[in-house]
């Protein structure tokens, strides 16, 4: 079969590369894809924002399962305009999708079916919004309603700074259309976790619990980025936290949006927060996580392609797979400056050296090549993944094959996985 995958990050990266293993498969395509995803793939240099082209390079290459990435295109409709087509493709329609397109419609559905959140009000007049913040207690988080990149969500220790993060995204518009609503909700205290399963609305396959990073610099300070590095599993996350994470959020999520009207088939991620409370959700995503997808799928020993096809036919209860026992870590290696601005066309060197590490795998994100040469394209540009028998062999493994990476003013994080190497054995 011919399988397109749509996006240009790290985490298409391990999906092209998970895709191309499978004896199903004969030919893998990338929309835009990046460096490292034209090893594995052949890539079309189409943008993920340009639907329609993608519908019809799907039809023009003859492609049997189409596989998206990032949020965008789902929130675009992609699922809807290749259905109508008859084109087989995963992931959910674009109603399915507000679940992240909207963080209003996901926080009302929580407080309707009684899904742990933290407590929130929804603002569309900066006045308004403004009003609340100087009256209400500290700390907080201002959260823009739509897509921001994973950037929208602003952690806020005083009204100050609210008030600030409600200027950036109302006034200022740093994020577009994201902030014409707001959500002012209370900061959760706790430690995070990331839980995926893909579903097909009625059979649920839990992925291994993982851990992402959003914060651009050690001990989780600076601004929120798309996510500097993750690790799997997360040792938060013990067998009776876990049932109680599917039974608690998951399995009703997955049950409202059937009976809302707003069927889910494809990823369900929930980013939890666990506090002394208990889990609660902190938002949702509709896709696999990027970093996480990274670490996860160096974990699958299972075929990925019979389960994503099986969601594409709504057949998911026919299939089980298998993990690897052992942990994964993922160092996110960015160009000097992200999240803010930030130099492309840097050559990168080290790469062959990193990835002939025994259980290491260099995953690409913003990345291409100038003529021969693999230079930066974007923010984030690796991901660097490795394999151990525990988490701190397998930390110690992705830094080693970070070390014989270079390019200039390349920064990231010394401290991924840290918060899993202090807890107690």
């Amino acid at each position: 079969m011919k399988v397109l995958v749509v996006g240009s990050g790290g985490r298409e990266h391990a999906l092209a590369w998970k895709i191309s293993q499978s004896p199903h498969v004969e030919k893998v395509y990338a929309a835009p894809g990046n460096a490292g995803i034209s090893q594995v793939a052949e890539c079309v240099p189409v943008s993920t924002e340009m639907v329609i082209s993608l519908r019809d390079i799907a039809e023009e290459k003859q492609v049997d399962l189409t596989i998206v990435g990032p949020e965008a295109p789902l929130a675009e409709g992609i699922v809807d305009i290749f259905r109508k087509k008859g084109l087989r493709i995963f992931g959910p329609d674009s109603e399915a999708a507000e679940l992240e397109s909207s963080k209003v419609f996901a926080k009302t559905l929580m407080r309707t079916h009684g899904i742990p959140t933290a407590e929130f009000k929804v603002f569309d007049a900066f006045e308004a919004a403004k009003d609340h913040a100087l009256h209400r207690p500290e700390p907080m988080v201002v959260k823009a309603d739509g897509l921001a990149a994973g950037k929208g969500v602003i952690v806020c220790d005083t009204r100050d700074e609210a008030i600030k993060a409600l200027e950036l995204i109302m006034m200022e518009k740093a994020f577009g259309k994201a902030g014409d609503r707001v959500i002012i909700e209370d900061k959760l205290e706790g430690e995070e976790a990331s839980i995926l399963a893909i579903t097909d609305g009625e059979t649920i396959l839990e992925l291994p619990t993982s851990q992402d990073h959003k914060p651009a610099f050690d001990g989780d300070t600076g601004p929120n980025t798309g996510g500097m590095g993750a690790y799997s599993p997360a040792p938060v996350v013990d067998e009776d936290l876990a049932s109680r994470i599917k039974s608690d959020v998951v399995v009703p999520t997955i049950h409202a949006m059937n009976t809302g009207g707003h069927p889910f088939a494809g990823v369900l991620y929930a980013g939890i927060m666990i506090t002394e409370d208990g889990p609660k959700v902190l938002e949702y995503n509709v896709r696999l996580g990027d970093p996480e997808t990274q670490p996860i799928l160096m974990r699958l020993k299972s075929d990925i392609v019979p389960i994503l096809s099986s969601v594409a036919d709504g057949k998911l209860d026919a299939e089980s797979w298998e993990w690897d026992d052992r942990p994964t870590v993922c160092v996110v290696m960015a160009s000097g400056g992200y999240p803010g601005s930030y130099t492309k066309g840097i050559p990168i060197t080290g790469l062959e050296d990193a990835g002939s590490l025994e259980d290491v795998q260099v995953f690409h994100a913003g990345t291409k090549f100038d003529d021969n040469t693999v230079v930066t394209a974007g923010g984030r540009v690796l991901g660097v993944t490795a394999l151990g028998h525990d988490i701190a062999a397998a930390t110690k493994r992705a830094y080693e094959a970070v070390d014989k990476i270079s390019f200039d003013k390349a920064q990231y994080r010394t401290d991924i996985a840290a918060k899993a190497l202090a807890r107690p054995a």
